[in-house]
């Protein structure tokens, strides 16, 4: 999977996805370290290992760089930056019944401005799945010969 590159100095305003999943009850916010151990096994549980492993290390910045989507204290969805390398997105995942109702995108603004706070002007997204939606939510393109990326030396 190729790696894609984010102009973060001309992000959208969260706002403007905030509005449709607010209405559903849905929040997104910054994951707190008294909650690792229960979003990292939720993480585990529904994406592997490896995501999991890349969650638990956001967990050890400050700022934590992780961000959950909840309704009512259930995690319906995360998103990391800065896990597995300086000014990366990623992983980001959300509980398949909730796909589509726009939490999606509120965790990857909210991770990208949390990219932008800490001086990058641009983001990498690594070994993208869905293409076309970082292209419509955040303009990304893809980077010419990033595969295998990053992630070339994975074990698992």
């Amino acid at each position: 999977m190729a790696d894609m590159l984010v102009h973060l100095l001309t992000l959208p305003d969260i706002d403007a996805y905030a509005a449709g999943y607010h209405a559903q009850g849905i929040r997104v916010i910054r994951a707190m370290a008294p909650d690792m151990k229960k979003i990292t096994a939720w993480v585990e549980g529904r994406f592997g290992a490896c995501w999991a492993s890349e969650c638990a290390v956001a967990f050890t910045h400050q700022p934590i760089t992780c961000f959950i989507a909840v309704k009512e204290k259930e995690i319906l969805g995360f998103a990391c930056y800065e896990a597995t390398g300086k000014a990366f997105f990623g992983p980001i995942g959300v509980r398949e019944d909730m796909r589509g109702s726009g939490i999606g995108a509120g965790l990857l603004l909210h991770c990208l401005h949390g990219l932008r706070e800490l001086g990058y002007a641009y983001g990498i997204i690594g070994g993208v799945g869905p293409v076309p939606f970082y292209e419509k939510t955040v303009n990304a393109t893809l980077i010419p010969d990033s595969t295998p990326g990053i992630y070339r030396d994975l074990l698992g």
